[in-house]
């Protein structure tokens, strides 16, 4: 009978990867508590390890997306304020 393959969330990758770093457990010991193989634990470990350092580069992006945001937002509230003086003065020249 075929074996399917199995598919894993990234929350029990990361899970299964901390356990590793914090090297409590052997990766053989976790490999057959999880029910994994050696190789897969180093690797996801591996993994985890060189990602990390993107957690911090995104909260970067962020920021600089805010601030972006926060300057259009001004732009649109400048360009609110002109509208509504120009509509003021054209509904009193009307009168």
């Amino acid at each position: 009978m075929k074996r399917t393959k199995r598919t894993f969330s990234s929350a029990f990758k990361a899970e299964v990867a901390l356990e590793a770093i914090k090297g409590i457990k052997t990766v053989s010991e976790l490999a057959q508590e999880y029910g994994l193989h050696p190789t897969q634990i180093v690797h996801w470990k591996k993994q985890f390890l060189e990602q990390s350092a993107s957690v911090f580069e995104n909260d970067k992006k962020l920021n600089e997306e805010l601030d972006q945001l926060k300057s259009e937002r001004d732009e649109l509230f400048r360009q609110i304020g002109v509208l509504n003086f120009e509509n003021n003065w054209y509904k009193k020249k009307l009168k």
